[in-house]
C-alpha cells in the first residue's frame, strides 16, 4: 500500500491529536481548524479501514490498531521535527563541506592561517583545500570558492573582492652588494630579474604624474610564487613580490626592498565562486571572514613594514 503525501500529512496530524489529547488542542497546536483535523482523522480511518480513535463528547482514546499505528506516526513526526531542527542549527551554527582552491604560496602564507582561525570559529564546517598554481575549472571540480589574483574571465562565474595587496621590488643583500642598488627606474633595465610567469614581463612604476615601464629580463623564470621568492633570496636577481611575502624576509634580513618611493601596481585578490554558491550560509560566512581577516592582517603589516 503506497503512502501519498496527503496521507503523510494526515499521519502527522493524527500523532498530534494523540499527543495533545483532543482534536481541538491538536488543531490549535498545529494551526489548523478543528474541522480540518477531524477530516484528516476520518480520511485515515477510511483509507486504513480501521477505527483509530474511540471518541466521546469529552475525550478520545486509542483503539488497539490506533495505538500500533500511532507508534509509526510518532516516528515520522519526530523525524520531520528533527529535520527542521537540523536546518535551524545549520542557520545558527553552519555545518557541511566547503571546497576551496588557491595558489600555493598565497595559500600557505595567508589562506591557510586564515582557515585555521575560521575552522576554530566554526568547528562543524569541513574544509577541503586544494593548493595549486593552475587555474582550476571550479564548476567541473565541484569547488565552492577559488582565491584568485586576477579579475574574472569566465562570465559564468561570480566574484567578490577580498583585499588589495601591495607589492614591492626586492633583492637579496648579496645581490645588491655584487651588482649595486638601483636608484631610479632606468637602472632596473640593467639588472637580472627572477620572472614570475603568471605576471606580465613588463613592470610599471609611478611617482607623482610620471610613469615608467620596464621590461623584465633574466635567466630564471617560474610559475610558482614560493620558488620566485626563494630564487630572489638566493641572489639570482630582483623581483616584484607581494608585500605580505616580502615582509617577514625583510625583517630577518634575507631580502631588501628598493625604490620604495615609487608606486607599483597592486594585486587585487578575488573570491570566485559558481552562481548560487553564496546562497549557502557557510560560504557567505567564509567570504565575510576572509575580508575581515585580510583587512586586519594588512593593517598590521602596514604598521610594521
Amino acid at each position: 500500500m503506497n503512502v501519498s503525501f496527503e496521507q503523510l500529512k494526515s499521519m502527522v496530524v493524527f500523532a498530534q491529536v494523540v499527543e495533545q489529547g483532543s482534536l481541538s488542542a491538536a488543531a490549535k497546536h498545529i494551526g489548523l481548524s478543528r474541522a480540518v483535523v477531524s477530516y484528516h482523522i476520518k480520511k485515515l480511518e477510511a483509507h486504513l479501514e480501521v477505527r483509530l480513535l474511540n471518541r466521546s463528547t469529552r475525550s478520545i482514546s486509542l483503539t488497539e490498531e490506533g495505538d500500533a499505528y500511532y507508534q509509526s506516526c510518532k516516528v515520522i513526526a519526530e523525524q520531520a521535527n528533527s529535520a527542521n531542527k537540523q536546518i535551524e542549527n545549520m542557520k545558527n551554527e553552519p555545518i557541511g563541506l566547503i571546497r576551496i582552491t588557491c595558489p600555493v604560496n598565497a595559500g600557505l602564507e595567508t589562506i591557510v592561517p586564515a582557515l585555521n582561525e575560521f575552522k576554530t570559529l566554526y568547528p562543524k564546517i569541513e574544509l577541503d583545500v586544494m593548493l595549486t598554481d593552475e587555474i582550476v575549472n571550479i564548476i567541473n571540480q565541484g569547488i565552492d570558492l577559488a582565491i584568485r589574483g586576477a579579475p574574472l574571465v569566465d562570465s559564468g562565474l561570480q566574484a567578490t573582492k577580498l583585499c588589495v595587496l601591495q607589492t614591492c621590488l626586492c633583492g637579496s643583500p648579496d645581490y645588491f652588494e655584487k651588482f649595486g642598488r638601483p636608484k631610479s627606474p632606468a637602472d632596473l633595465s640593467s639588472h637580472d630579474w627572477v620572472i614570475y610567469k603568471p605576471q606580465k614581463k613588463v613592470i610599471n612604476l609611478k611617482k607623482g604624474t610620471r610613469s615608467f615601464s620596464i621590461e623584465m629580463k633574466g635567466s630564471i623564470s617560474t610559475n610558482n610564487a614560493s620558488a620566485r621568492t626563494a630564487f630572489i633570496e638566493g641572489g639570482h636577481g630582483i623581483g616584484r613580490v607581494p608585500t605580505y611575502d616580502a615582509w617577514p624576509k625583510v625583517k630577518k634580513g634575507s631580502l631588501t626592498t628598493v625604490l620604495d618611493d615609487y608606486q607599483l601596481s597592486d594585486i587585487t585578490i578575488y573570491g570566485v565562486f559558481p552562481p548560487g554558491a553564496t546562497d549557502s550560509k557557510k560560504v557567505r560566512l567564509l567570504l565575510d571572514f576572509l575580508k575581515a581577516y585580510f583587512e586586519k592582517q594588512l593593517r598590521k603589516m602596514e604598521l610594521s613594514f
